[in-house]
């Protein structure tokens, strides 16, 4: 197989080629909204069994706490967590695929699982002006009074679907959307950061593994 042909087949993060490293936007100052691009990590979509939902959570309670998320909300530790996303429904995240790969056998019977580490593109967005930024493309009452640290948003942005979850008071957001969307969202990213003026970066974790 020729060089040129084997490169095809190099694994690509969702990011590459639609976002760039750097300051853009306003220039005055510090910028207002940081865009961290997430590589690496581990999604996979649980849907709970009719009847099974006490058992799903006896199975997932050593590693994300003895409850499941309620409706619009999110338990988090770190970089781990579940996600509510529907009824019956949540997300596992996890620092690295690797992480969740013992979860079919373990809910065997319980939950169906459905990895989502590669189909999804997944954004931090922080800063001081990260919540004027995202208010501009979401139906959703952002005050922190609404919408505070674990609470999830199953959404549209620009006509595209996208799941988000506040981490913390900073206020800190996790968002995801599905891969092939990402060059559209990303173009509405910049352009709603932009008279705020944005920095993109990527996570410690990627500049490591790059290094």
């Amino acid at each position: 197989m020729s060089e040129a042909m084997t490169s095809l087949w190099q694994p690509r993060g969702a990011w590459e080629g639609v976002a760039r490293i750097g300051r853009s936007g306003a220039d005055a100052g510090p910028a207002g909204v940081r865009l961290t691009l997430r590589e690496g990590f581990g999604l996979a979509t649980l849907i709970v069994a009719e009847g099974k939902e006490a058992d799903l959570q006896t199975a997932l309670a050593d590693r994300f706490g003895p409850s499941l998320p309620e409706a619009g909300t999110a338990i988090l530790k770190g970089e781990t967590g579940l996600v509510w996303s529907a009824p019956g429904q949540w997300l596992a995240v996890a620092p690295s695929p690797r992480d969740l790969r013992d979860l079919p056998e373990t809910l065997r019977g319980i939950a169906s699982v459905t990895e989502q580490s590669d189909s999804r593109a997944l954004v931090r967005i922080s800063g001081p002006q990260a919540r004027a930024m995202l208010a501009k493309g979401v139906a959703i009452d952002l005050h922190p009074r609404a919408f505070g640290p674990g609470r999830v948003a199953v959404t549209s942005i620009a006509h595209i679907g996208v799941q988000f979850w506040q981490r913390d008071a900073g206020p800190t957001y996790d968002l995801t959307v599905a891969r092939s969307f990402a060059g559209s969202l990303w173009r509405w990213l910049e352009h709603a950061a932009a008279e705020f003026g944005y920095e993109v970066a990527a996570s410690t974790k990627d500049l490591i593994a790059i290094g």
